[in-house]
């Protein structure tokens, strides 16, 4: 049986969970410093199947892909640039497989890393980068491209466009917002969530929303701002397990799982369609936020 899209399941109603982070799980089985997580999906799959796995057993409706850092330009930085399709191909596959035929596989697509307004890159060479990822995760099984962490309209609407117009995966775009002293919510390159929301909409993506960069509570904020403009657009949260702090020289994220799961029914009814985590984040995080968001 065909699966159900995301957005046709966001119809009836249904607030879905996403999984929780991917890095953090993949330095506890042992990624180095300095190491590239991408190329553990052609040289430790069982690694990378286990971590995906995982988040469904703890009752996620979807799950990400090892491919954050999959573009062509990130992967450079390893030696690993002609093997961009492969990769994502790959990390598409492992996380079909984890995921089976119930469940979605959004493949994950983080910025490259360059700036276009340093003239570092062109929209066309970003346009190209994201089309092979696109098309990899396409043809390893994905259900939908998730464009995350994003902080500058135009990279991301870049992203969008070679989704959209290269395969039939549902997009779901999302930027990294951070509260000014102002008690404003702008990213990185000074984007306001409205702002970023209707440029990606207008450029075609299907999902909108946030992710890292702030704890679940904060996400409220942003996800009513949201929905004080658009009612319908879907929109995904991936927050982190709250602010990170340095504990005996680590960085931490302090939030438990019944943090978030506390919080969870506010942030679904501020207007989030599917909750899950980002940084800090583990299956237990994302048990907890089912289980809170079943009551």
């Amino acid at each position: 049986m065909k699966r159900q899209k995301i957005t046709e399941a966001i119809g009836t109603g249904k607030v879905l969970i996403s999984d929780g982070a991917w890095g953090t799980f993949l330095q506890k089985k042992g990624l180095k410093p300095g190491e590239c997580p991408e190329s553990w999906c052609i040289n430790r799959p069982a690694d990378v199947l286990d971590v995906a796995k995982s988040y469904i057993d703890a009752g996620a409706d979807m799950v990400e892909t090892d491919s954050f850092g999959g573009s062509s330009f990130k992967l450079a930085h390893y030696g690993f640039a002609d093997k961009a399709a492969e990769i994502n191909e790959a990390a598409a596959k492992i996380s079909r497989e984890a995921a089976g035929e119930d469940h979605w596989v959004i493949a994950s697509i983080g910025p490259t890393g360059k700036m276009l307004v340093a003239e570092e890159v062109t929209e066309e060479e970003l346009y190209e980068a994201f089309k092979t990822q696109a098309v990899a995760f396409e043809k390893g099984g994905a259900d939908a491209a998730c464009i995350e962490t994003m902080s500058d309209i135009e990279e991301a609407c870049q992203a969008v466009k070679a989704v959209k117009e290269n395969t039939h995966l549902e997009i779901i775009c999302t930027f990294t917002f951070e509260k000014t002293v102002k008690g404003e919510y702008r990213t990185m390159m000074g984007v306001d969530p409205i702002s970023a929301m209707n440029a990606v909409i207008e450029t075609g993506a299907d999902i909108v929303g946030a992710n890292c960069g702030n704890g679940i509570e904060r996400m409220i904020d942003i996800v009513s701002q949201m929905r004080s403009v658009n009612k319908k657009i879907p929109i995904l949260v991936h927050a982190n397990a709250g602010l990170p702090k340095t504990v005996d020289g680590q960085v931490v994220f302090p939030e438990t799982p019944e943090d978030m799961a506390n919080f969870a029914p506010r942030l679904a009814a501020a207007g989030a369609n599917i909750i899950g985590g980002c940084c800090g984040t583990t299956p237990a995080h994302i048990k907890a936020l089912k289980e809170a968001l079943r009551k």
